[in-house]
């Protein structure tokens, strides 16, 4: 017996078929809602004078896969293989894998700044 599933995405305000999820976050709570055309255009004509004049924060992956949201920016760890070459060529032993250690990495950031 062959079986078709079909799944139809309603707008959660005013029942329209065919709406599409829209995701969004205000303060430390993110949430998504399913919106037709016509209540999209309301919601990001509604968010437009506040995205105008907000500063974009990309998405970044924590340590245990969250996003972290945070108005100050944090550096860019330097590339693990920079790192190993230089440690290498300064007589420091460093693996060729894995962690590098935090000895290893503060010495390369001394010796950058």
């Amino acid at each position: 017996m062959a079986k078709t599933i079909i799944t139809q995405v309603t707008d959660d305000i005013d029942g329209t078929k065919n709406a599409e999820t829209v995701a969004f976050s205000l303060g430390r709570d993110e949430y998504t809602i399913d919106l037709g055309s016509k209540n999209r255009a309301k919601l990001h004509a509604a968010l437009k004078p506040y995205i105008e004049a907000a500063t974009k924060v990309s998405k970044r992956s924590g340590a245990n896969g969250a996003s972290a949201r945070s108005g100050r920016s944090k550096p860019s760890s330097p590339d693990p293989t920079t790192v190993r070459a230089w440690a290498s060529e300064s007589g420091m032993d460093v693996s060729s894998r894995g962690r590098i250690s935090k000895a290893v990495m503060d010495a390369y950031l001394a010796a950058k700044s």
